[in-house]
């Protein structure tokens, strides 16, 4: 029976695939395998001892359920592999299984291998937000909004500039996510203590065959155990993609409040709101995304406890470990796919973000007037003072601020009606917004 939500609830079967038992059991017999050629390949084992280990170091041959069954008996999970291995070969192979490594040559190299492919699902995942943040923005750069400073109403901007914004931000973590995943993809067969002492004289050959049959780096340097901070750093790049999904379903949760109105996550035909309000559309969905990135966030330290072990290692990372790495993979990898569905059918309602242009009635424009009158000879600080006097009365009264700054003379004197009227429209007053657009566009087809 499931009892995680990533078994049955928050996953996609792609990333999942990479966390199971048996997924885990591949990459070690993976591994043992490599070395076992790279052994015969520097002639210290014969080569068809290492042919054989080969050929059965898979799931095809070595059975999950044996190992467990070794493991109960041993208490010891990768020497349960190298036993189940070994049962498998012939005695003549079986002798040479695992033969100078220490347990983390082999896990330490697998989970090289399963967090890099793992990584690789993760920027398939940031490209495809950012792609869609990005056609979002095309699309919307010159629809003019309500921009909105500490939750009021500020000044005009447009939704394209929001949403190139983010499609910015969902690049750099691109940019992020493979460096990380340049320092993950680092193994090692250097033995108990990382002095290789076990592997003889060319033990350097012999790692650098491994980690070439493998497809990835050899550590320059390391002791039982890769350096932490690689994975730490992995973890993080994870939290602050979360982070920035969550900033990013939070700004629809807002603009859906049925008192903003301006956009809506899709609502198909049959969901269901609320099990008693029949007509709540509720942002679920973003609001999932916001939850499980609290959860992404707070695996950030515990990765980074994992970095001070003790000497030449302690088993204190291996357990958290175990909870970290499947929890940030597979909620991130989740909750970016929810975020990437929610962006593609985001629902825009323009008559509303028109009505909210005009909320204030020109309150917004107060800004754009002062820098008129500031055009026509007036001092700056003057101006501002003259506006900041006019925006209160209006609020005050309820007016429109078009009626207040009419009825005062020093403004009527240093602008014209007409001047007034294309200074208090929204649509006047989006500067280089749209050029944005179009150059942040441009640098990301150029990524």
């Amino acid at each position: 029976m499931s009892v995680h939500p990533i078994e049955f609830r928050y996953y996609s079967e792609e990333m999942r695939s990479l966390f199971t038992e048996e997924a885990k059991l591949r990459n070690w017999l993976e591994v043992e395998a490599a070395l076992a050629l790279a052994h015969a390949e520097l002639g210290r084992i014969p080569r068809p001892a290492a042919a054989e280990i080969a050929e059965k170091a898979t799931t095809a041959h070595v059975k999950l359920d044996r190992v467990k069954e070794i493991e109960n008996e041993i208490h010891h999970d990768l020497m349960a592999m190298v036993k189940a291995l070994t049962e498998v070969c012939g005695a003549d192979s079986g002798k040479f299984i695992h033969l100078g490594a220490t347990s983390y040559d082999i896990e330490d190299t697998a989970l090289a291998l399963q967090l890099s492919r793992a990584m690789g699902i993760i920027e398939d995942d940031l490209l495809s937000v950012r792609d869609t943040l990005a056609g979002l923005a095309e699309r919307t750069k010159r629809l003019v909004c309500v921009g909105r400073t500490h939750g009021q109403h500020a000044v005009p901007t447009t939704y394209g500039l929001k949403f190139a914004i983010h499609a910015c931000e969902f690049q750099r973590h691109v940019e992020r996510l493979r460096q990380a995943r340049s320092r993950v993809r680092a193994g090692k067969m250097t033995g108990a203590v990382g002095t290789q002492a076990s592997f003889g004289a060319r033990a350097g050959e012999l790692q650098r065959l491994v980690m070439a049959r493998l497809g990835i780096d050899s550590a320059p340097v390391s002791n039982q155990v890769i350096q932490r901070d690689r994975h730490a750093e992995a973890v993080f790049v994870l939290a602050l993609a979360a982070a920035s999904g969550e900033k990013m379903a939070r700004e629809i949760r807002n603009l859906q409040r049925t008192e903003i109105g301006e956009i809506s996550e899709p609502f198909s035909a049959k969901q269901v709101g609320s099990s008693t309000m029949p007509q709540k559309r509720n942002p679920h969905k973003s609001e999932r995304i916001c939850s499980l990135a609290r959860i992404v966030r707070a695996l950030v330290a515990p990765a980074l406890e994992n970095i001070p072990l003790e000497h030449e290692r302690d088993l204190t990372n291996s357990a958290a470990e175990r909870v970290i790495f499947p929890e940030s993979f597979i909620l991130t990898d989740y909750l970016l796919r929810q975020l990437k569905d929610v962006l593609a059918g985001l629902v825009f309602f323009e008559d509303r973000i028109a009505e909210n242009l005009r909320m204030t009635g020109g309150l917004i424009m107060c800004e754009q007037v002062m820098i008129k009158m500031v055009e026509r000879g007036m001092g700056r600080q003057d101006a501002h003072e003259i506006l900041r006097v006019a925006a209160q009365e209006a609020f005050a009264g309820r007016a429109p601020l078009k009626r207040v700054l009419e009825n005062n003379p020093r403004v009527m004197a240093v602008i014209t009606g007409a001047e007034l009227d294309m200074a208090l429209d929204p649509s006047n007053y989006i500067g280089t917004a749209a050029e944005q657009v179009e150059n942040a566009l441009a640098a990301l087809r150029g990524r």
